[in-house]
């Protein structure tokens, strides 16, 4: 099932309220919505100015670093390694899996930019794990390095969940950007075919997605993507010049239904990944089975829900506890 909720900005208030139909046909109504759909959530949406400048890739690289509590190596290269960020008390602790965008690319890094949404998401009391991965311009990364990568820092959760206090049982992914597709990829895995060097024969099982920006269909929205990142990430990412079905273990469009409910959050000025992007993607996946939403955030660009100081990022924390609250 799909839910929108449309929200206005009452400009003698500077907050928000629930746009009420009555007085508009039904055609604004439905423009309304595509605009302005944002999740229900109570206190989600505090003040916001209309006057706010959209964020920036620059705002995005510039966040300072907050410390996290434990380093965590899966692998044996530098870049395989989790930042962990714990909540207090002794748990278990629900469990947020992070993982970082930047079109695949080495040059955008990802863990000092992701610390300080990991920082707030710890102290809203959950444990966070975030994850480094190899990257494109790193030794190994693309396919199938990188998305193997992926997979033995979701499963290493369970041989440290005991150690930190992690509840196993209550798994989200959170990803932006790129690390959208890679949090809906890591939710699918069970899918993945057996002739894969992918497969896993017990995949953690994560029980919900909350996609920033992300992609979820490879091969029907690379070419949006690629107005961004640039024709070349995700074919090398893929190995799509190297073998055949390139999208069958890679793309979580081709991996439906997953099982896990799923988010799809877009700024509406998203340059990257457009909502509508996001709605498409709902809309596929509900008619393979699954369940979830589209939302998009009046105001916000794609670096919005990625910085811990933005009324969009209020959007973002409590969507993650409304998942969190479905999984008790």
């Amino acid at each position: 099932m799909l839910y929108v909720v449309a929200v206005r900005l009452l400009p003698e208030t500077g907050a928000w309220a629930p746009f009420v139909p009555e007085a508009h046909p039904v055609s604004h109504l439905i423009a309304h919505i595509q605009r302005l759909a944002v999740l229900a959530l109570a206190g989600a949406l505090g003040p916001m100015t209309a006057q706010a400048a959209p964020k920036t890739v620059d705002d995005y690289m510039a966040q300072p670093r907050v410390v996290a509590d434990h380093r965590i190596a899966y692998g044996t290269d530098p870049a395989q390694v989790v930042e962990l960020f714990l909540p207090t008390g002794r748990g278990p602790h629900p469990v947020v899996i992070l993982i970082h965008g930047g079109c695949y690319l080495a040059r955008y890094e990802g863990l000092p930019q992701t610390s300080g949404i990991a920082g707030d998401l710890a102290r809203r009391g959950y444990a966070v794990w975030n994850v480094e991965y190899r990257k494109l311009g790193e030794t190994g990364a693309g396919y199938p390095g990188t998305f193997l990568d992926v997979a033995a820092a979701v499963d290493r959760i369970r041989q440290d969940a005991a150690r930190f206090g992690l509840d196993t049982h209550r798994v989200l992914a959170l990803g932006h950007s790129a690390g959208g597709h890679l949090a809906l990829w890591a939710a699918a895995r069970h899918r993945i075919p057996t002739t894969s060097p992918l497969w896993r024969s017990d995949p953690l099982r994560i029980r919900s997605v909350v996609s920033l920006g992300g992609i979820g269909d490879l091969e029907g929205q690379g070419g949006i993507f690629a107005g961004a990142c640039g024709p070349e990430p995700i074919p090398r990412m893929i190995g799509l010049a190297d073998r055949e079905a390139a999208y069958a273990d890679t793309s979580p469009a081709a991996l439906l239904p997953s099982g896990a409910r799923v988010t799809m959050i877009s700024g509406d000025l998203d340059h990257v990944m457009p909502p509508p992007t996001g709605r498409a993607y709902v809309t596929r996946f509900v008619a393979a089975g699954d369940v979830g939403q589209a939302v998009a955030i009046p105001g916000a660009s794609h670096f919005d829900v990625v910085i811990p100081t933005t009324p969009a990022w209020k959007v973002v924390a409590a969507t993650v506890a409304a998942e969190f609250a479905r999984m008790r």
